[in-house]
């Protein structure tokens, strides 16, 4: 029986005390190794203010990846199209397409990925997400070989026909991919809530397009891999206790210890984090292809977008090997 294939999230995140230049090169480390177990693709995904993210400028991060792996697919996951003009976007991923054919995507998601203040910062209005359906279509013009009407072309961009694939979390993203015909991923890694509504309503009102004649669907989950079963277990209650007091010390001018953290894990909030890993993999190598191969049926999957949430950079890539599909 096929296996669904696998790719890769990751949003090159920085370690308490660390740099962003480390967390750059555990990228390259982390899409090396991707690159070599036979992982599809993987995606960077904007955000901005945050200190813990580092992929705010998604497409110089992927130049630099693709210029240090050969073969797997590297795209965004996705530019929050909002906070940019689809020109200039087309552009970005044209060239990205003509550097490295046949290797570019472009996943979009409606959502400004940053809070107001710095959605103003970059000189934004709260409203561009209401033109969010308008854009991606003039983004898919720019990128086509038609001529649009304003004589406005993309260069680079114009013929490159880089993919295009619809982020979300809601029946909004999954009405918009059917109805332009592209493919929809769905962010269940954090948001699980209407997963498999999202993904039905997909299908049943999918409209085929030239590219596109089938719906396609990929859905985000979390993993968390180990040589044993037992191990990963383990592992995943550190995994738990150290994304809720991540979360919780945002905002805070110091960190929460990770003894301070523990103590929140059973508060409403708490709860609430722990809630976002509903969908995780958890296991050594069978168990956990196991689980995703089930998770791929539950979600009417043709991928899963995977992300690796170890607390550690070497757990992280011990477990994109363990979990990857030649392991």
């Amino acid at each position: 029986m096929a296996h669904t294939p696998l790719s890769l999230l990751d949003l090159a995140t920085v370690e308490e005390n660390g740099s962003i230049a480390d967390a750059f090169a555990h990228s390259v480390a982390t899409a090396q190794l991707a690159e070599a177990s036979g992982y599809q693709r993987i995606w960077y995904a904007e955000h901005h203010n945050m200190p813990s993210i580092a992929s705010s400028a998604t497409a110089v991060l992927i130049a630099h990846i693709a210029s240090q792996t050969s073969t797997i697919r590297l795209g965004a996951g996705g530019v929050m199209l909002p906070n940019h003009s689809p020109l200039v976007i087309a552009e970005q991923f044209g060239t990205l397409a003509e550097l490295h054919p046949g290797r570019i995507d472009l996943g979009l998601g409606r959502a400004p990925g940053t809070d107001g203040a710095t959605f103003r910062a970059l000189r934004r209005t709260l409203q561009a997400a209401d033109a969010f359906p308008q854009d991606v279509m003039e983004l898919q013009t720019y990128l086509s070989d038609e001529l649009p009407r304003t004589a406005v072309n993309a260069y680079p961009g114009r013929g490159t026909k880089v993919p295009l694939t619809i982020l979300g979390s809601s029946m909004f993203g999954a009405s918009l991919a059917a109805q332009l015909g592209v493919p929809y991923s769905f962010a269940s890694h954090f948001a699980p809530q209407h997963l498999t509504s999202a993904v039905a309503h997909y299908r049943a009102s999918y409209r085929p397009s030239e590219a596109h004649p089938e719906p396609y669907v990929s859905a985000g989950i979390n993993v968390v891999a180990a040589e044993t079963d037992e191990a990963a277990e383990t592992l995943f209650m550190r995994t738990e206790a150290d994304r809720v007091r991540r979360f919780l010390s945002r905002g805070r001018a110091q960190e929460l210890t990770i003894d301070e953290g523990a103590a929140l894990m059973d508060t409403p909030a708490g709860i609430e984090i722990r809630g976002m890993l509903k969908y995780t993999a958890i296991g050594g190598p069978e168990r956990v292809r196991d689980e995703l191969e089930a998770f791929a049926r539950y979600a009417d999957a043709d991928e899963l977008i995977t992300v690796h949430a170890a607390p550690t950079r070497a757990e992280q890539l011990e477990s994109v090997r363990l979990a990857a599909p030649g392991a």
